[in-house]
């Protein structure tokens, strides 16, 4: 295995006890919670493989919580973070998975708030690294390591070259793309990881072209 740094193998500064059940968790429930663009009312959270067996002894239910309310891993009221949700309003419910998945540490979050739904499935991959792998019916390769925007879009022509040209009048330069659809002319979701933080305004510039849906910002 290769490992950029020492920290890729001590993991980040968090609340333990591990950084792949507690600092990877944390970091999926707060990918989850920026892309769906405000505090849901209900979580259903289904764990597979290790979470599944190991959620309660290792933290994983605190920090997926955590994460879900927007703490970082070191925030000190991670610990508190099930007792904040339901005084904040926020129901969980959690579900333990028998499906072998892909990789052990993988979470499915179902959000919801009023008409509003979002699945996102991600995996905790070591270190406080992550991978999310699914958002709605789109297949993903996504690791939050960099700022990025996503945007669920009708999937016509010139849509991405003029997502582009707003990105690069913003100055912004574009680190790596990847375009999902699933149908010809349906629904088609961008993720566009960049160099450098993104302002809320490009989010609404973005927001407000012809065809777009859906746009959200992921933050390092």
């Amino acid at each position: 295995m290769k490992f950029n740094s020492v920290f890729d193998i001590i993991g980040p500064v968090m609340i333990g006890p591990s950084s792949s059940h507690t600092a990877g968790a944390s970091r999926i429930g707060a990918i989850a919670r920026a892309v769906f663009n405000e505090q849901p009312s209900q979580v259903d959270i289904h764990l597979y493989g290790s979470f599944a067996k190991t959620y309660k002894g290792h933290g994983t239910d605190v920090a997926l919580i955590g994460g879900l309310l927007g703490f970082e891993p070191d925030d000190p009221r991670m610990k508190e973070s099930p007792k904040l949700a339901e005084e904040w309003g926020m129901r969980i419910q959690f579900i333990e998975e028998v499906e072998e998945p892909p990789h052990p540490n993988t979470v499915k979050l179902v959000l919801k708030h009023g008409m509003q739904q979002m699945t996102l499935i991600g995996a905790s991959i070591g270190g406080g690294k992550v991978e999310i792998i699914r958002l709605n019916e789109f297949e993903l390769e996504f690791t939050g390591t960099a700022p990025a925007i996503l945007i669920l879009h009708q999937d016509k022509f010139g849509a991405i070259a003029a997502v582009s040209s707003v990105i690069a009048d913003h100055k912004i330069n574009i680190g790596q793309m990847k375009v999902s659809r699933k149908v010809k002319g349906d629904e088609a979701l961008m993720v566009i990881e960049v160099d450098q933080q993104v302002e809320q305004a490009l989010i609404t510039k973005i927001a407000e072209l012809p065809g777009i849906y859906q746009v959200a910002s992921v933050m390092i």
